[in-house]
């Protein structure tokens, strides 16, 4: 079962669904048994296009170290038992226990490391992570490492005010634009937040840029009610938002998780919760998460199991 169900009502409803990080939260989350698997896809597809899936330019690297030096103490700090960080004046060690590393650098100094910093960080981490310049009008994307998207590419968006980003999602910006800038001005070092972002898929791969669509096209095929529930999946992006303290950037995470729908419906009434989520989704939203395809079918499957398993709602 997904660490989240993101349905909280009967109704979709188009909203930004964000709240404080709580104490015992964290900005990175490991998910310990997919860990390896994960972080040796990130690196496979960066071997087979490493500019279309990080971005880096000049004027960014001081954002990229920031990153590194407000996370990586973080992440020793909170779980101790996959990494852990040594410190000897200006030299760090980095020890990740899941990929048996480790790795000596000095903050700053590029040559320290055999990559970007951000690039080498996202290469640590199941995340997904982009950077905001965070004292720059309209919060224009800058750098990232983006290995597992639902359906856009770094390339179309670095350089693009964070409104303009959000342009091909239908309603977000006449409804969420403004409020969306407002929480982005009032983010605050140390006050981080998060949300989580949902979408059915055909596929549990993670990596969905446009261009792969041809790969997997075929799996809309052939989803009846009876094979719904093992043919979509629900895909989960833990989202969260954290201003850097030195150069008032913000970093952007994003935490893919798939699992069959069958194997988070299980629990009582979320069948039920689903299907109403789903048949109050607006058409051109359906249409843009890909939903309507296979509407009618997981509809089926979904309230089929309502009916077995008594639900008269």
């Amino acid at each position: 079962m997904l660490p989240y169900f993101p349905f909280e009502q009967d109704v979709f409803s188009m909203s930004l669904g964000v709240r404080a990080l709580r104490p015992e939260e964290t900005l990175i989350e490991v998910d310990a048994p997919r860990y390896a698997d994960e972080v040796a896809l990130k690196a496979a597809l960066l071997t087979a296009g490493h500019a279309e899936r990080f971005q880096g330019g000049p004027g960014t690297e001081e954002l990229q170290w920031e990153t590194l030096t407000v996370l990586l103490p973080a992440m020793a700090r909170q779980s101790p038992e996959h990494f852990s960080l040594e410190v000897d004046g200006t030299r760090w060690c980095w020890h990740n226990r899941l990929l048996g590393t480790r790795t000596d650098f000095t903050p700053g100094d590029a040559a320290s490391l055999p990559l970007a910093p951000l690039d080498w960080f996202g290469r640590q981490v199941q995340e997904d992570l982009l950077l905001l310049a965070g004292t720059h009008e309209g919060f224009p994307l800058v750098a990232g490492q983006l290995c597992f998207p639902s359906g856009w590419c770094l390339g179309d968006k670095l350089g693009r005010s964070l409104l303009a980003v959000h342009e091909p999602v239908p309603q977000f910006n006449a409804k969420l634009g403004p409020s969306t800038l407002k929480l982005m001005e009032g983010l605050k070092p140390g006050r981080p937040v998060t949300r989580c972002n949902w979408a059915i898929s055909v596929t549990e791969r993670l990596d969905l840029e446009p261009r792969t669509l041809p790969e997997w096209r075929h799996l809309f095929d052939g989803i009846t009610p009876d094979n719904a529930g093992e043919r979509c999946f629900l895909r989960l992006e833990r989202q969260t938002l954290t201003r850097l303290p030195r150069t008032r950037a913000i970093l952007f995470t994003i935490h893919t998780y798939v699992a069959p729908v069958a194997s988070e419906v299980e629990a009582p009434g979320r069948r039920q919760r689903l299907a109403r989520v789903l048949r109050t989704v607006p058409a051109d939203t359906a249409a843009y998460k890909r939903i309507t395809p296979v509407l009618a079918p997981l509809l089926g499957y979904l309230e089929a199991g309502e009916a077995d398993a008594g639900w008269n709602g």
